[in-house]
């Protein structure tokens, strides 16, 4: 008879070292109180001659504003980032991550320079559109993309347009923008 054992499986590396990495980046935010992250992990405008401005740029994905913006992020991005790294490999999802971390940061401050910006909502809004490009074929484009682009962008116009939050919605659009390029760019690899 054989015996079967079950063993955990890191499936998705980039996937579950950015869960890891923002997990952290929250529990040191709980420890510093609030330090950490208002210093290292939210991206606004600052003299390019500051050295943390570039950690910042990169490192404001893996900052939250709490454990229900963190939640509510992770959520979606453990359930679609597993998918699209086993389709387009860790390296270049990684890439997506980082494109999608650098346009989003930089727009930021020159768009919005009186605010911050942290959270993975761009990064979650790229694996969306990112996603819904996975059943392109022979240059045809997907009704899916088409269908998630329109819920998404009217969603995100009307919650700019009439919801007051702290939520950065074009930010969402933007990393959205970002997962269309780059799930094309990627096909074309």
């Amino acid at each position: 008879m054989r015996r079967h054992t079950l063993r955990l499986q890191y499936n998705a590396p980039v996937t579950l070292s950015f869960f890891l990495l923002s997990l952290f980046v929250l529990l040191l935010d709980v420890l510093t109180s609030g330090w950490s992250t208002a210093h290292l992990f939210c991206v606004y405008r600052s003299p390019l001659n500051n050295p943390l401005f570039y950690i910042r740029l990169f490192g404001h994905v893996l900052g939250h504003a709490g454990w229900d913006h963190f939640l509510n992020n992770m959520l979606l991005f453990l359930v679609i980032g597993p998918p699209m790294e086993e389709k387009y490999g860790s390296r270049t999802l990684l890439l997506g991550i980082l494109m999608t971390a650098a346009i989003s940061g930089i727009l930021q401050c020159l768009l919005f320079p009186g605010s911050a910006l942290l959270g993975a909502s761009g990064i979650v809004f790229m694996l969306i559109m990112l996603s819904s490009l996975a059943g392109m074929r022979n240059g045809s484009i997907p009704l899916t993309l088409i269908l998630v682009a329109a819920l998404y962008l009217g969603q995100q116009v009307y919650e700019i347009l009439f919801v007051k939050d702290q939520v950065a919605n074009f930010m969402h659009i933007v990393g959205g923008v970002c997962g269309t390029g780059f799930g094309f760019w990627a096909r074309k690899r």
